[in-house]
């Protein structure tokens, strides 16, 4: 038998059901195999399940490119602990970039960093008995403070910090709250500027955050007597540098101290804010290294964990600048008296005209307004409060009367108003105002006036500002609101392969620690925490995350909304599938007919339209008996099918048997 257009394969259910497996098997138990196949039929078809499918494989590929360039950048450097020395004998730290698959079980115990070669000056923590011998404590006390706490008297420790990423690792802690807190030690020898650049870095963790405070680090100009137990705020210094901030305002400070030759004079020169945005490195509650580098040729760089924040020159990104102006405005020229310097004067020739009338005001009671109906012009718009009472210790002599507080009328409140109503004022349409003269361009018009150009008397230029005054002591000038501050692994050379030898020594194994145990805390946190030291990783997580939900919904879900009728008969056309409403018009056709063919036997068999319901029903009951068994075989299978939700229809058998 041929099949119709209707049967040809347009969807993946039809050709999975063309093959050797029947339908039902692979459709039950999911109900009536006919309907479900007709609805599914209708709803997938074969071509937009594979562009679906190229989609989810185009969404799999973007998440995998995604979860890889994450784990790249969250990867580790690792120095490699064979360091090669070259003929110079200076050492070569050879970099390797690794990634940790799985963070240590256990933390790893603290080793005594040692630099690789002589530095000016290294700090450790390694014991409270050499801090002792090494560090001083201030004596001094602050000028210009209150007594009560002018006295540096804030309290230091070295300990282990809260959560040690290294067992036995010690730190300096700053204890207490708003206290000054002053420490200082002499360099291990001096370092003076002389073409090498300045290497300067350390570590600050604040274990409870910072409100207002700062970490910053003095680097205290070389004296010939310099008594470390008199270190306060005025100490000389030649460079400040660190994190500071209170409030919403974050910094990172760099300002050193310039001397003028001609004068003699210091000045403080600050550099340029960062770019990168720091608030995250005085709220994560994590070791941070803070590195100074102040190269020979005037240039500054200011790294945070090794990244760039900040860079410039010394004589371009500082204020005020090194070198003042060649020249200045002469303070002693003033201005002439004949100088004219109005852009704009009123015109002279212009004349009021006649009908200009001043008089009138700027808004007029508006005639056409007509009282409310509803206005209450007889009650009052507040009366005196009936719950109010009389206080307890009024005393009329000295208070006089008393009266209660008054309060709204409860009866204004449904009605336009109360009290004497009175006409609204508009905008007066004769008003004016006072007449002025127009304004034109002054003929004699000779600009703004500005001072002569002289000059500078006081003028310098220090080619090499690089060049600053020696430095000689190491010392921490704080005060903070807040406690549990600490520092660690000072580093003071001018050799930047020993200062990243020692950072891998250092802070890189305490990072990854950290690291580690955030990571033990969850996946969330942990990319939160990578998208801190990476910012441009968020972009990453919005392909990742974001996109595949737009894929997802483009996949699935209609590009037009709802489905139309319109398009469902546009669709049926191209395909020659019979609507829903042809499906029901030949079964109606078919049971018009079945039902006349009926009538016709009944009619033979002498059952007219007069005969009564109960003959009917007896007529039925007698055709519907089956005379053998395959008769009645034939009735149960046709009732099984009424069951199921088949059309109703009378077999040819049991027409024969009506006839007979």
């Amino acid at each position: 038998m041929a099949r119709s257009k209707l049967d040809q394969p347009t969807s993946l259910f039809q050709r999975r059901a063309n093959e050797n497996t029947p339908r039902w098997e692979w459709l039950s138990p999911l109900g009536n195999e006919k309907s479900l196949w007709k609805i599914l039929d209708k709803s997938i078809n074969f071509q937009v399940f594979q562009t679906t499918r190229m989609k989810l494989r185009h969404l799999l590929l973007f998440t995998i490119v995604g979860l890889v360039l994450a784990d790249i950048v969250y990867s580790e450097p690792s120095v490699d602990d064979d360091e090669e020395e070259d003929d110079d004998g200076q050492v070569e730290v050879e970099e390797e970039y690794s990634v940790i698959q799985e963070p240590p079980r256990e933390k790893p115990k603290y080793k005594r960093p040692v630099p690789k070669a002589p530095v000016f000056f290294h700090e450790p923590f390694h014991s409270k008995e050499d801090f002792v011998k090494r560090w001083v404590l201030s004596q001094a006390k602050k000028d210009g403070a209150d007594e009560s706490i002018a006295k540096y008297d804030g309290k230091w420790e070295v300990e282990e910090p809260k959560q040690n990423p290294i067992q036995g690792d010690l730190g300096l802690v700053l204890k207490s709250k708003a206290k000054h807190h002053a420490v200082a030690t002499y360099l291990e020898r001096p370092y003076e500027f002389k073409g090498r650049p300045l290497i300067a870095q350390y570590e600050v963790r604040f274990q409870n955050g910072l409100d207002c405070g700062g970490a910053y680090v003095k680097l205290l100009s070389r004296e010939s007597k310099f008594d470390l137990k008199t270190f306060q705020d005025k100490t000389p210094y030649t460079i400040m540098f660190g994190p500071d901030k209170c409030g919403t305002e974050s910094k990172i400070h760099f300002i050193f101290r310039h001397k003028n030759p001609k004068t003699g004079e210091i000045e403080e020169k600050h550099a340029k804010k960062p770019s990168a945005n720091v608030e995250s490195y005085f709220t994560d509650k994590k070791t941070h290294l803070y590195k100074l580098v102040v190269n020979p040729d005037n240039t500054f760089e200011i790294y945070i964990d090794d990244g760039l924040v900040n860079k410039g020159s010394l004589l371009e990104d500082v204020s005020p600048p090194v070198n003042p102006p060649k020249e200045i405005e002469d303070s002693n020229d003033k201005k002439p008296a004949d100088w004219d310097d109005r852009e704009k004067i009123p015109d002279p020739d212009a004349v009021k005209p006649d009908d200009w009338d001043e008089n009138e005001p700027a808004t007029i009671t508006d005639p056409d307004a007509v009282k409310p109906e509803d206005w209450l012009e007889d009650e009052p718009s507040l009366l005196p409060d009936p719950e109010a009472t009389k206080p307890a210790d009024w005393d009329e002599e000295m208070d006089g009367e008393w009266e209660a507080p008054l309060t709204a009328n409860p009866k204004c409140k449904e009605v336009s108003g109360c009290g004497e109503w009175t006409p609204p004022t508009i905008p007066n349409p004769k008003y004016r105002g006072k007449w002025k003269a127009p304004m034109i361009d002054n003929p004699n018009y000779k600009g703004v006036w500005k001072p002569r150009m002289i000059e500078n008397p006081a003028y310098f230029e220090d080619k090499e500002p690089y060049k600053m005054t020696p430095i000689g002591a190491i010392g921490l000038e704080l005060w903070s609101m807040t406690d549990e501050i600490v520092f660690d692994n000072f580093l003071i050379t001018d050799d930047l392969e020993i200062s990243k030898a020692f950072t891998a020594d250092t802070w890189d194994i305490k990072s990854y620690e950290e690291r580690a145990a955030t990571s033990a805390g969850g996946i969330w946190q942990t990319l939160m925490t990578a998208a801190q030291e990476h910012p441009w990783l968020w972009a990453v997580y919005v392909v990742v995350l974001l996109l595949p939900i737009i894929l997802l919904s483009i996949c699935l879900c209609p590009k037009a909304g709802p489905i139309k009728q319109e398009d469902i008969d546009a669709e049926r056309k191209k395909t020659d599938e019979a609507s829903p409403d042809e499906e029901k018009e030949k079964e109606e056709g078919k049971e018009d007919e079945e039902n006349k063919e009926e009538e016709e036997e009944n009619t033979k068999d002498g059952v007219g339209a007069g005969d009564t319901g109960e003959t009917k029903k007896a007529t039925k009951a007698d055709l519907n008996a089956p005379e053998n068994e395959d008769d009645g075989e034939e009735a149960d299978a046709e009732e099984d099918e009424d069951a199921k939700g088949s059309p109703k229809k009378t077999s040819p058998r049991r027409r024969r048997l009506r006839k007979e």
